[in-house]
C-alpha cells in the first residue's frame, strides 16, 4: 500500500470552515458596533433627557436601546453557536484520521510518541472553538477602535485609555512568555502519568499478585505531583497577571471616571461624555482581560494543534491500492531478515524462507524468544522486514491494503484482547451491524458455539475487558472464532493452545483440519506437541535462523532430541476430523 504524501491536514480541515469563520467575522463587526449602544444611550440620557426633562425622548430612546440589544443578543448567540459548530466540524473531519493513525502507530511502532494523546489534542482544539475566549480574540481588533472613540470626547481621556490598554497588552505578552514553558512541561508530565496509569490498569493482575501496587502508586503519585507542580507554577504566574489585569481594569475605569469628572468641572466635557468614556474603556479592555483569564485553554489548544500536526505528518495517510481478486492460500516467504534495534545485537530473524501451499498446515517450532512471534507479525504485515519479502498469491502484502489483508488472513495472537461490546460484536470484528448468520457460523467452526450459549445472554453477553467472565481457554477459542469470521484463506496462529485444555486443543486441531479440507492454509507458531499433530510440515527456528524445514515426521526424527516422546504426545492428541456440516449440526 502506498502512502499519501504528508499534507497539512489540520490546515485543510480548518479551510473547510472558512465560510463559517467569515460569518463569525461579520457577526463580530455588528456585535461590536452594537456595543456602542450603552455609551451612546448614557450620553443621550445625561446630555438630552435630563437637560430637556422630556419623558417622551426617554421612552423612545429606551425602546430603541431594547431593540438594539435584542439584535445584539441574537447575533452574539449566533456567532457562539457557529464557532461551536466549527470546532465540531473540525473534529468530525479529523477524528477518523486521527484514530486510524493512532491505531496504526500503536500496531506498527509500539504506541510510542504523541499518538497516545492525539485524541486529547483534538478535543482541546474543539473545546477552544466552543469557549468564549475565542470570541474574545475576534473582539480584540476592535479595542483600538473603542479607544480611538474616547478621543472624540477629550484627548486626555483618550491618552489615559491608550496608556491603560498598553499596560494590559503588555501583561498579555508577559503572561504568554512566562507560562508557555511551564504549561508544556506540565502537559508532557501529565501525559506520562496517564500512560503509566493505563499500563497499570492493563497489568493490574501482575501488579497485585507481585505486591507492586504500593510502589506503582508511589511512582504514579510522584509523576502526578511533578505535573501538578509545573501546572500550579504556570497557573500561579498566569493567575497573578490575570488578577492584576482585572484589578487594573477596574482601577482604570475609576481613574477615567475621575479624570472625566475633573474635565466636567473644568467645563471641558459633558457629564454624558464622562460616563460614556468609562463604559467604552471597560468594553475596549474586556477582551484582553478575558484572554488573560483563559490563557491556559488557548495554550493547551495551541500546543495540541502543533503536536497533532506533527503526529499526522509522522503517520502519513495510506492510499487504498487497487483491489485484487480473492487470493488463493499460497504464502511465499523469501529470505526474511530483521535487524535488532539495539546497536551490535544479533539479527532477530535471518534467512527465513518457505512456501505454504493450499490445503497445508505448517508448524513453526522452537524455544521461547527465538523469533516465532516476530515472524508471525511480519507475515501479518505488522512489522516490515529488513530484508526479503512476503507474498500472498503472488502479491506483496501492501498490495492488498491493511483492511483487506485482515479479512483474507485470520490471526490468533498470543495475547488475546477483546473490546467493550457483545460477544457477537467481538466475533464480528466490532462491526456496527454484525451479520448474525456469519457470527454463528464462525463460532460453530471454532467449536465455541455451545460455550457461548451457556453465557448469561448468549451472543448478546457484554464483554468488558478484565471482567473475568471468560477463562483463558474460552478467550482463546472465542478469539479463534473472530479470526474465522471473514472466512480467511490463511490462518496464522501464535501459540494458539497455550491456555487450552484437552477439549480445547481437540477443537483447535479440528479447525485446522477443516481449513485444510477447504483448500486453505494454516501457519502455527508453537512448541506444544498437540498443536503440531495436524501439521503437514515443520520448520525449526533457533536464534532467529531457520534450522530445518520438511515433512513433520522427518524433521522430528532429524532435529528433535526427544522425538519419540513428542510423537507419543501427538498420537495421544485426539484430532476431531468430523466434517464441517456434522460439526455445525
Amino acid at each position: 500500500m502506498s502512502l499519501r504524501a504528508p499534507q497539512k491536514e489540520l490546515t485543510l480541515g480548518r479551510a473547510q470552515s472558512r465560510g463559517l469563520l467569515f460569518a463569525v467575522l461579520v457577526f463580530s463587526v455588528f456585535t461590536n458596533l452594537l456595543m456602542l449602544t450603552g455609551p451612546l444611550f448614557m450620553l443621550q440620557v445625561y446630555d438630552r433627557v435630563l437637560g430637556s426633562r422630556s419623558e417622551e425622548t426617554l421612552v423612545a430612546l429606551f425602546i430603541l436601546v431594547g431593540a438594539l440589544y435584542l439584535f445584539y443578543w441574537l447575533l452574539d448567540y449566533a456567532r457562539g453557536r457557529v464557532m461551536a459548530r466549527i470546532g465540531a466540524r473540525l473534529q468530525a473531519a479529523l477524528a477518523r484520521r486521527v484514530f486510524s493513525a493512532m491505531v496504526e502507530r500503536a500496531a506498527l511502532r509500539g504506541g510510542q510518541g504523541p499518538g497516545a494523546t492525539a485524541i486529547g489534542d483534538l478535543d482541546a482544539i474543539r473545546n477552544l472553538f466552543a469557549a468564549p475566549v475565542l470570541l474574545a480574540l475576534f473582539d480584540m481588533p476592535w479595542t483600538p477602535f473603542f479607544l480611538a472613540a474616547i478621543f472624540l470626547f477629550h484627548p486626555l481621556l483618550g491618552l489615559a485609555a491608550i496608556g491603560g490598554g498598553a499596560v494590559l497588552i503588555l501583561a498579555t505578552l508577559v503572561n504568554r512568555w512566562v507560562t508557555n514553558g511551564a504549561l508544556e512541561r506540565s502537559q508532557a508530565k501529565s501525559s506520562r502519568a496517564a500512560r503509566l496509569a493505563r499500563q497499570a490498569e492493563e497489568g493490574g493482575g501482575l501488579i497485585w499478585s507481585q505486591g507492586m501496587a504500593s510502589v506503582m502508586a508511589d511512582r504514579w503519585a510522584r509523576m502526578q505531583e511533578d505535573a501538578s507542580a509545573e501546572g500550579m507554577d504556570a497557573n500561579d504566574r498566569s493567575g497573578t497577571l490575570a488578577s492584576f489585569s482585572r484589578a487594573f481594569r477596574f482601577f482604570l475605569q475609576s481613574g477615567l471616571l475621575a479624570l472625566g469628572a475633573y474635565l466636567v468641572l473644568q467645563h471641558a466635557v459633558t457629564p454624558g461624555a464622562m460616563i460614556a468614556s468609562s463604559i467604552l474603556m471597560g468594553r475596549a479592555l474586556a477582551p484582553i482581560e478575558q484572554v488573560l483569564g483563559q490563557w491556559a485553554l488557548i495554550q493547551r489548544a495551541r500546543s495540541g494543534w502543533k503536536t497533532l500536526g506533527e503526529f499526522l505528518q509522522s503517520v502519513p495517510e495510506r492510499i487504498q491500492p487497487t483491489q485484487l481478486p480473492d487470493p488463493v492460500a499460497q504464502l511465499t516467504v523469501t529470505n526474511i531478515g530483521l535487524r535488532a534495534s539495539a546497536p551490535g545485537a544479533p539479527p532477530v530473524l535471518q534467512g527465513i524462507s518457505f512456501e505454504l501451499n493450499p490445503g497445508e498446515a505448517l508448524g513453526v517450532i522452537g524455544k521461547s524468544g527465538v523469533g516465532k512471534t516476530t515472524l508471525a507479525r511480519i507475515i501479518q504485515g505488522l512489522l516490515p522486514p529488513t530484508t526479503g519479502e512476503v507474498r500472498l498469491a503472488g502479491a506483496t502484502l501492501d498490495q492488498y491494503g491493511h483492511e483487506r489483508l485482515g479479512r483474507v488472513m485470520g490471526c490468533l495472537p498470543q495475547e488475546v484482547r477483546f473490546f467493550d461490546g457483545t460477544v457477537a460484536e467481538n466475533i464480528a470484528h466490532m462491526e456496527l451491524n454484525p451479520d448474525p448468520a456469519r457470527v454463528v457460523q464462525a463460532a460453530t467452526l471454532a467449536r465455541v458455539h455451545d460455550i457461548i450459549l451457556k453465557l448469561p445472554q448468549g451472543y448478546d453477553t457484554m464483554l468488558i475487558e478484565g471482567s473475568g467472565l471468560l477463562s483463558g481457554g474460552q478467550r482463546q477459542r472465542l478469539a479463534l472464532a473472530r479470526a474465522l469470521y471473514h472466512d480467511p484463506v490463511l490462518l496464522v496462529l501464535d501459540e494458539p493452545n497455550s491456555a487450552l485444555d484437552a477439549d480445547g486443543s481437540e477443537a483447535l486441531n479440528a479447525v485446522v483440519v477443516d481449513m485444510k479440507r477447504a483448500g486453505k492454509s494454516v501457519l502455527i507458531m508453537t512448541h506444544r506437541p498437540t498443536a503440531i499433530a495436524v501439521c503437514d510440515r515443520l520448520m525449526v527456528i533457533d536464534a532467529g535462523q531457520q534450522k530445518a524445514l520438511g515433512p513433520r515426521d522427518e524433521v522430528l526424527k532429524s532435529v528433535i532430541r526427544n522425538a519419540p516422546e513428542v510423537q507419543r504426545a501427538m498420537g495421544a492428541a485426539r484430532v476431531n476430523v468430523v466434517p464441517q456440516k456434522e460439526a455445525q449440526g
